[in-house]
């Protein structure tokens, strides 16, 4: 039996385990990315880990969220960062460069590579064939160190794709109907491999627009094969020694296969707060805009504002509609500006944004009360643009710039209509990306730093004891399905500054689902936490884990986990129990939780099923999904004390057993 593509390059990586569905398996790392606010924890434990240089074949640091540097804390954090990089051995990208999985495309992402990322839409360049993860900041830490990265073996689906898109239809159509068919957990456990005769119709800026959002479908990866497109696309970037021919056995088989047939897309949108909540734009049309927004890491590419460019041309936004645009990098910037394309599109009313993630994690550009934005982003989720409840719906660049110029929701086609000589801008890859410059990524020879520089608000990270034998608590908050990371550690402006300042940062868990939470679990020394399914989703911050822990969050109860987010509970010493919808239901908030079996044996021995009792009244069953090395890691209290004391007792030398 062949393989297919995502099974080759595990297997090429594999240090333990075997590639079947469901079974743990650690593989080798060639490359890792983080952010400035993940990076500063990643490099705060690689420190502690007594390690002297990063041991993976890349290691980059970018500065992307919070480039407005609204408060000297971000620009220590920077500062940090940039000292990092230099004194262990990572390319940095300064603030302003770009998004990492933006600059990381252009710059580092190879075919038949493993990278792993403390960000979730690491997958990014698995539209070169590379395949990506994301991860929490720890793991990431652990493989810089030349440890292994463990996960559980995704089932490996194949979406097969047919024809080609029509007029007006994107690649951002291509994600958007696979979330409309599939949901925001149908890739949960499942790594999307795209293979057909569809494929050679997309470039690869279109594939990663693909790959980047197919983290919203819960998936652990997405991958594409390569083919000329990626040649093209190396060559064109100046990086054509990199290219690699990867693809699927011809016989390979997978768990399961969809089938898209491009050529029946048609313009869709996702409506407020979801991103599965697809429809085609015809059926919104009409809405009126106040904003829109195109950039983003899944939409910020030269070849993504360019159309929206074309559009523009010779014409002017609405006037009661504000545009603007955020590229992925300073090179888009770069490039639309050197031809011409960055005035054009000012002439038409569009402002321009620093390359930043920024408005996607409601950190500048935020919208009006009671008005609608049309953002090119991946997540609308309720709350994320930095206001409570806002109305964002999600499309294609086209879609978006033919509202800038309606001041409504229309389909691209309609306006088209409607206009007489708007045309479809087409697809048109760059041509002059190697003369760009790169003044903003220092290369680990060009390092300026040698030593860490820490300003007052970079802190230490905190640590839990070992776990106990008894675990009880109250339930001090009781959520519904699909909390997100940003409803438990936000991520705005406010926020933001306080990431590398646990204490200070805590003060903030939970307070967009109740304001109350902080305070009261300090009151209570800790407790546990109730939730319904898909706890968890979204970003793959580990302070989600961290603040929580820190809070004395002991136990989280919940129908269903987010794959990153259980990972990171179990990073940090937090004990991950499902329960079923009925048992969900009959717990309260408020109710008094105790773990009936010695909790430190039942984790050590391999105990799956727990006995919780509520009230002392009554009794019910949650479950312990874990491998035996996340048992250990739960137990010693977390990974950084887990993987330090693997790491004493080999002499100083990490290995993959860690």
């Amino acid at each position: 039996m062949g393989q297919t593509l995502t099974e080759k390059i595990l297997d090429d990586h594999l240090v333990e385990g075997e590639l079947e569905p469901g079974e743990e398996i650690g593989i080798e790392i060639d490359q890792v990315l983080t952010q400035d606010t993940t990076g500063t924890l990643v490099w705060l434990q690689f420190d502690a880990l007594d390690l002297d240089n990063v041991q993976t074949e890349v290691a980059a640091q970018y500065c992307d969220h919070q480039t407005y540097q609204f408060d000297f804390k971000n620009t220590d954090d920077h500062r940090f960062l940039r000292s990092a990089a230099g004194k262990f051995g990572a390319h940095f990208s300064r603030p302003g460069n770009g998004i990492c999985h933006n600059v990381h495309k252009e710059n580092f992402a190879a075919p038949g590579k493993t990278m792993l990322g403390s960000d979730s839409h690491t997958p990014t360049p698995g539209g070169m064939g590379e395949l990506a993860i994301g991860a929490g900041g720890l793991d990431v830490a652990v493989a810089m160190g030349g440890g292994a990265y463990y996960i559980d073996m995704p089932e490996v689906v194949n979406v097969r794709l047919e024809g080609e898109l029509p007029e007006w239809a994107t690649a951002k159509d291509v994600i958007l109907e696979l979330l409309r068919r599939l949901s925001v957990k149908g890739g949960v456990g499942k790594i999307f491999e795209y293979t057909g005769p569809g494929v050679e119709s997309l470039s690869v800026p279109e594939r990663t627009t693909i790959t980047n959002m197919g983290t919203e479908l819960g998936a652990t990866s997405s991958i594409f094969p390569t083919d000329e497109k990626t040649e093209e696309y190396l060559d064109a970037v100046g990086r054509p020694e990199d290219y690699e021919a990867v693809a699927p056995d011809e016989d390979a088989e997978y768990h399961d296969e969809i089938v898209v047939d491009l050529s029946d897309l048609e313009p869709l949108i996702a409506e407020p707060s979801m991103p599965d909540k697809v429809v085609p734009v015809r059926e919104v049309e009409g809405t009126d805009v106040d904003q829109v927004m195109i950039g983003s890491c899944t939409n910020g590419a030269y070849e993504d504002i360019l159309p929206a460019a074309k559009m523009l041309e010779d014409r002017e936004i609405n006037k009661t509609t504000e545009m603007i645009v955020a590229p992925g990098s300073k090179q888009a910037s770069e490039m639309l500006a050197r031809e011409g394309w960055t005035a054009e599109m000012m002439a038409a009313g569009v402002n321009f944004s620093e390359a930043t993630c920024g408005a996607c994690i409601g950190n500048g550009h935020v919208p009006a009360s009671d008005s609608v934005s049309l953002r090119t982003f991946n997540r609308n989720f309720e709350g994320r643009s930095g206001i409570e409840d806002d109305s964002v719906f999600l499309c294609s660049p086209e879609v978006a710039t033919a509202a800038a110029l309606k001041g409504e929701i229309v389909d691209p086609r309609d306006l088209a209509d409607e206009m007489g000589d708007l045309e479809d801008p087409g697809f048109e890859l760059g041509d002059n990306y190697v003369g760009v410059s790169s003044s903003d990524l220092i290369t680990p020879d060009e390092a300026v730093d040698d030593e860490l520089i820490k300003g007052p608000n970079i802190g230490d990270v905190p640590l839990k004891d070992p776990l106990p034998a008894d675990l009880s608590g109250d339930v001090l908050l009781k959520m519904p399905d699909n909390i997100t990371t940003d409803h438990i550690s936000p991520a705005n402006a406010d926020v933001l500054m306080y990431r590398s300042n646990i204490p200070k940062l805590s003060e903030f868990t939970l307070t967009r689902v109740d304001e109350t939470f902080p305070e009261r679990a300090l009151e209570n020394d800790g407790g546990l936490l109730l939730a319904g399914e898909n706890y968890g989703q979204g970003s793959s911050r580990e302070h989600a884990a961290l603040c929580p822990m820190y809070l004395g969050i002991d136990a989280v109860l919940a129908q269903s986990f987010a794959r990153i987010h259980k990972a990171n509970l179990f990073n940090f010493g937090i004990v991950p129990l499902t329960i079923d919808e009925d048992t969900y239901e009959e717990i309260d908030q408020g109710d008094s939780v105790e773990i009936v079996d010695d909790v430190a044996e039942a984790v050590r021995s391999g105990q799956e099923d727990i006995t919780i009792r509520i009230d002392d009244d009554w009794e019910a069953t949650a479950n312990l999904d874990a491998s035996e090395r996340e048992r250990e890691i739960l137990a010693d209290g977390g990974k950084l004390t887990h993987v330090k004391q693997q790491y004493e007792s080999d002499d100083g030398a990490a290995t993959a057993d860690d």
